[in-house]
């Protein structure tokens, strides 16, 4: 995956270092920015659930893996307690293209909620 995170410049640096941290699958990195409790949705992909240092863990280092793509962030906005920041893909997936909305639940400085949704 190849990330432009060039747009991100408004997010927090949480969320900014959780989607860095993604890009290069580097679980050591993203998960002290989860709160204990966290949860990742990715409804984009069925709906699955990921909670649990393992679970967590495994959307990290595993989502996406088996097809190649790039990322573009398309956007970022404040819906109240929400980030919600667009991402466009495109790949060697079904359909070549997508977009995807992350839409980040912070509890003070770390993540408590992620649902990878399509907008």
């Amino acid at each position: 995956m190849d990330n432009d995170t060039s747009t991100a410049a408004p997010l927090p640096a949480t969320i900014r270092g959780f989607l860095d941290a993604q890009e290069s699958r580097d679980e050591e990195k993203a998960l002290p920015l989860l709160t204990e409790d966290a949860v990742i949705v990715d409804v984009a992909d069925g709906g699955e659930v990921f909670r649990g240092d393992d679970g967590l863990r495994r959307f990290i280092v595993e989502a996406g893996t088996q097809f190649t793509y790039t990322t573009r962030l398309t956007g970022v906005e404040r819906d109240g307690d929400v980030w919600v920041v667009g991402h466009h893909l495109e790949g060697d997936f079904p359909g070549g293209t997508a977009d995807l909305d992350y839409r980040f639940t912070l509890d003070g400085d770390r993540i408590a909620r992620l649902d990878v949704v399509l907008p």
